[in-house]
């Protein structure tokens, strides 16, 4: 597998290869990582061996990354394509070449490795994935592309699918962090799989066939990350 990273600032391509390298060793993924100062680094040394997960950041000289995901298109249609900005403005402009996701300026960690697996699972290199919560009388494991929603219910969390629900001690705020990013807070109570979000408006989504509260401090968070699903 091709990662390549593309950015002009040698700093944060250094900061990005490092999360990546940690990552897919740690996944026991073979990979080959390759890293480009600009768009016309990236578009002269391909050399048939086009990047299957492209990091890209849009603000750059000359070329900027906009127009060079748009050259990358006419060479690899499948390439997944992730844009890094600085500015959350681009998300919608990505719509034509098919962006996968948007990661903002600077680097956090932890982002990064939502989107990497994401990206993964979106290649079919990774499997199921699961969360394994350790009861006292053994282990309950969820497949994690099954659940709807988390909702939390005092000092319970409610494992919302849709022919079960699933019951266990837990706070969504320790959970958040092991979840992968298709998970987003759309309310204090309420992590919901964006997988199954048709609608957002108003103090409310839609998520399966159920209507579900979102609060004011979500909404905005909530509504980028729908509209990334949308430019799958």
């Amino acid at each position: 597998m091709v990662i390549s990273i593309c950015d002009d600032e040698g700093k944060l391509r250094a900061a990005l290869r490092k999360v990546l390298e940690t990552e897919l060793l740690l996944l026991g993924i073979d990979f080959e990582l390759r890293e480009y100062a600009s768009g016309e680094e990236l578009l002269r040394e391909i050399d048939g061996r086009e990047p299957d997960i492209l990091f890209l950041d849009i603000e750059m000289g000359r070329m900027n990354g906009m127009e060079a995901a748009k050259e990358l298109r006419r060479l690899r249609k499948d390439t997944v394509l992730i844009f890094v900005t600085a500015y959350p403005d681009f998300v919608f402009q990505g719509y034509e070449v098919r962006a996968f996701h948007y990661i903002l300026k600077p680097y956090e960690e932890e982002k990064i490795k939502k989107v990497l697996r994401l990206a993964l699972l979106e290649l079919g290199t990774l499997k199921e994935q699961y969360y394994l919560v350790e009861q006292k009388g053994g282990a309950l494991k969820l497949p994690l592309s099954r659940v709807f929603y988390f909702k939390s219910d005092r000092k319970k969390v409610l494992a919302v699918m849709e022919d079960k629900t699933e019951e266990f001690y837990g706070s969504l705020g320790e959970m958040e962090g092991r979840l992968p990013g298709f998970f987003v807070r759309c309310h204090n109570r309420y992590l919901v799989n964006l997988n199954y979000v048709t609608r957002v408006e108003g103090k409310s989504c839609t998520c399966g066939d159920e209507e579900l509260p979102v609060s004011r401090s979500s909404r905005q968070e909530l509504m980028v990350a729908f509209a990334r699903t949308m430019l799958k």
